[in-house]
């Protein structure tokens, strides 16, 4: 697996040189808050303030997929992956795609 501090939003990583690209590698996950789930969040929308149980549903959906890019780089031969980003759209009323992605690259240690 790749070492998670090999892993930039930049387009480069300080300190590294790239060796070589293997392209775009991705994450995905579709996830939806249980009925229940939905009652709890509604009612915390009725106090106002952080709304926990979306909160929570947001960060396993988000590591979720960042860990399958991160095996997706693995798979193609990558240390490090560089331009990540994430992204999510409702697929349909309360289910939410997430997507992690990025290039793929072999970096060495400059100098």
């Amino acid at each position: 697996m790749i070492d998670a501090s090999l892993i930039s939003t930049n387009v480069d990583l300080a300190g590294y040189k790239v060796v070589k690209n293997l392209g775009v590698v991705r994450g995905i996950t579709v996830r939806s808050r249980s009925v229940l789930g939905n009652m709890a969040g509604g009612i915390q929308t009725l106090f106002g303030g952080r709304i926990s149980i979306y909160v929570e549903l947001c960060e396993r959906a988000r590591e979720e997929a960042f860990m399958q890019m991160m095996q997706h780089a693995a798979e193609r031969g990558a240390n490090a992956i560089i331009a990540m980003r994430y992204d999510a759209n409702e697929v349909m009323n309360g289910v939410t795609e997430v997507l992690a992605y990025g290039t793929a690259v072999l970096v060495e240690k400059e100098g």
